[in-house]
């Protein structure tokens, strides 16, 4: 009787144990995201009459009121914030169903009065995110209710703002993705252990952008105390996931603008 070597392994070689396959993570997405940042051009704004000024400024109330109106009717959700520093002056993040009604809000100011005094400095494209590394087998995460409260969330009026764009590393010994699920699925569990602490505290929002710009994701994170975005940044630079893998953008901080605020930062 005639015997063959196992194919790949040599004359009487052992069978190597197959080793995990660092498999894809599907995601789950649900409202596209546009950060629109902004600087006002002071000079022109303070060089408009007082009636062109105010014309600008109704026209974007009347804006606003649309965006609160969307989100009244559940399809979407805004914020307008101002911000602190000189990277920008304000920040719109516009939450919409489709990337058609994305870039419709946004060519809807772009072709505003009041946007003739602002200039672009950053935007971030994305979809809100939700890691997919558990749930029950066989259900539609899509069904659950939590779930879903988490990808089409409402943005509500929190005093202070925090965004900042980061990627995982994928170079050298610190790749992210030649991790195993597991390995990854274990670590994110640690993290996420550590952003529970702010529950209540922080509202927090994941958007993912691979493809859609420059970095894989943007954090955005509302709170009515700021202190709080250095608490939780702070402390998740001690898990292993953010300390070996994790890579950030800058960050931009501001303040809600309510009309009073809005009002008051534009008078001059």
């Amino acid at each position: 009787m005639t015997t063959h070597p196992t194919q790949g392994h040599g004359h009487g070689a052992p069978a190597q144990a197959e080793q995990p396959k660092n498999e894809a993570l599907l995601t789950l997405e649900g409202w596209y995201v546009l950060h629109d940042f902004r600087k006002i051009d002071w000079e022109a704004w303070k060089l408009a009459s007082e009636e062109d000024r105010q014309a600008a400024l109704d026209e974007l109330q009347s804006l606003r009121a649309s965006w609160a109106q969307n989100q009244a009717d559940k399809n979407g959700s805004t914020a307008h914030y101002s911000i602190i520093g000189h990277k920008a002056d304000m920040v719109f993040m516009f939450l919409r169903p489709t990337f058609e009604e994305l870039q419709e809000v946004e060519l809807a100011f772009n072709k505003s009065k009041f946007a003739d005094f602002t200039i672009p400095t950053y935007s971030y494209v994305s979809v809100v995110e939700l890691s997919n590394y558990v749930h029950a087998p066989g259900e539609d995460p899509y069904q659950n209710p939590q779930v879903r409260e988490r990808l089409y969330p409402e943005l509500a009026p929190y005093k202070h703002i925090c965004f900042y764009p980061m990627n995982k590393k994928r170079s050298g010994a610190d790749n992210w993705y030649t991790l195993t699920m597991d390995e990854r699925r274990n670590l994110m569990r640690s993290h996420g252990m550590t952003g529970r602490k702010y529950a209540g505290k922080i509202k927090q929002i994941i958007t993912g952008s691979v493809g859609f710009d420059e970095w894989e994701w943007g954090v955005t994170l509302f709170s009515n105390d700021p202190v709080n975005f250095k608490h939780i940044v702070y402390e998740m630079r001690f898990d292993e996931v953010s300390a070996k893998y994790g890579e950030f953008g800058d960050f931009l901080v501001g303040n809600l603008l309510d009309d009073e605020a809005l009002v008051k930062m534009l008078q001059v």
